[in-house]
């Protein structure tokens, strides 16, 4: 049984084979790290800006990319690539900057499209012009990092910016004809299992494609000294299947769910430390939707 609209069905929908994403680096910072916003970035943030597995920015776009394929040539034949710009905040230059980056990913015949994840503050009315302009050469897809819908817990995570920003910025993207995706993390401090349904209730109005992502507590960050003192308590595998259950079933059958679970450093993960075994996970992940009989869609009121 299918029980959810998978990132790898709607690429082969979209462009008829398998399609990978490489990560890649624009060498850009943040808002909230370079003293606009603040200096410490988000409180789950590690140092690398969640992006761990890009190749380094000290390589060209190019040579970033050639990097990333060798790194998944054995599992794929089909030589049909996403280029994927995730560390930090990808919008984060003048325009004229982000204009040589983006083509330069684009560039290689292989490259059938470009993901780009930022900050819904970070999106001008030139930025969006020019994503615009990308788009009618090859897809652009933009990855909104929300994390949660309510105002307590944004704080907490210094987030950044209120609510009606992601609105305006997924408004902004569609009139452009380009695709939003949504990061959300679930077990955030604070929120309850409730909570964090009702934020993937609301994504799912705006949103094309969601990445559900467990919380990470990473080693270097401010979540990983307040995690030590006890403040909080990470999600059991079972809470978070339980959840994830929930989740599948309130969003739109059009949803594009990108990711039920993330990978993070194994180096750096403090907790949960059951997180590390991706394959038990998805197993056991996968089980509970079998058993619990889970469809996409089933208990959406929208």
């Amino acid at each position: 049984m299918k029980h959810y609209y998978s990132i790898n069905e709607y690429y082969r929908k979209k462009y008829g084979k398998k399609v990978y994403r490489l990560a890649i680096s624009g060498g850009m910072t943040c808002p909230n790290r370079d003293g606009t916003l603040g200096s410490r970035g988000c409180i789950f943030c590690s140092a690398g800006g969640s992006g761990e597995f890009a190749a380094p920015a000290s390589l060209s776009v190019a040579e970033q990319l050639e990097e990333a394929k060798r790194r998944v040539s054995a599992k794929t034949s089909d030589n049909a690539y996403i280029a994927y710009f995730q560390p930090f905040t990808n919008t984060y230059a003048d325009v004229d900057t982000l204009r040589r980056l983006y083509d330069e990913a684009i560039a290689p015949e292989d490259i059938v499209g470009l993901a780009i994840g930022t900050r819904p503050d970070c999106l001008s009315d030139e930025v969006v012009a020019l994503l615009k302009e990308i788009n009618g050469k090859k897809p652009v897809t933009v990855e909104l990092g929300l994390q949660t819908i309510h105002e307590k817990t944004a704080d907490y995570i210094r987030r950044g910016y209120a609510l009606p920003v992601y609105e305006k910025a997924v408004n902004d993207l569609h009139k452009a004809g380009i695709e939003v995706v949504t990061h959300v993390i679930l077990g955030l401090p604070l929120e309850t299992k409730e909570m964090m349904v009702e934020t993937v209730s609301y994504v799912g109005r705006f949103t094309d494609g969601i990445k559900l992502q467990l919380l990470h507590v990473i080693e270097g960050t401010d979540l990983c000294e307040d995690y030590r003192r006890g403040s909080f308590e990470t999600l059991s595998l079972e809470e978070y299947a339980e959840i994830l259950c929930r989740c599948i079933e309130i969003l739109p059958k059009n949803v594009v769910i990108y990711r039920l679970t993330g990978d993070g450093d194994k180096r750096m993960l403090v907790a949960p430390l059951w997180s590390a075994d991706k394959k038990r996970v998805l197993n056991f992940i996968n089980r509970t939707l079998d058993e619990n009989n889970i469809q996409q869609g089933k208990r959406c009121l929208y």
